[in-house]
């Protein structure tokens, strides 16, 4: 592996995994196994990401954001600090998990989770403090505004209920 400029000196990184010179990690972060990290990425502080994740490009993983194992991202994600993402889960373009910044504090008030095995479409915006359940389909440009259970397919915007994932 060649030394980046753009790695913090205190990233834990593990084997085979191929990090783009125009990427960024920060501090106390964790890279496991065969994980790609494409050009322009930013991987903040104490972010975990689990083996064989990639990173296609422009995704901002904010702080101390938990990704599983086996999980892919398209181009443009942002996912906010705190958040976390299970393991085997598809995320495609443009997806935004949000957050509600508590003003007043200066803290996050609520954050989203996405769990093991969900199917994220294109250009997706997770509202503030709702999750996604397990192996979930969530169709191409819907924001959504409750939980979804495991194993349910929603879609629009805002994202109605569809039908059971069999």
């Amino acid at each position: 592996m060649k030394n980046f400029l753009s790695i913090s000196p205190d990233v834990q990184i593990g084997k085979n995994v191929e990090i783009h010179p125009m990427a960024i990690i920060e501090e106390n972060s964790v890279i496991g196994d065969n994980t790609i990290i494409g050009p322009f990425c930013i991987i903040r502080k104490g972010a975990r990401i689990g083996a064989n994740c990639k990173f296609t490009a422009y995704c901002e993983i904010r702080e101390n954001v938990i990704i599983g194992d086996n999980t892919s991202f398209g181009s443009r994600c942002t996912i906010s600090a705190n958040a976390k993402i299970g393991k085997n889960v598809v995320v495609k373009y443009s997806f935004v998990l949000t957050d509600t910044p508590n003003l007043e504090k200066g803290s996050i008030k609520e954050v989203g989770s996405i769990g093991d095995g969900a199917l994220i479409g294109a250009n997706v915006t997770l509202m503030p403090g709702f999750s996604i359940g397990k192996e979930s389909i969530i169709g191409a440009c819907s924001q959504i505004r409750s939980n979804i259970g495991d194993k349910e397919i929603w879609y629009g915007n805002p994202a109605k209920f569809f039908k059971m994932n069999e």
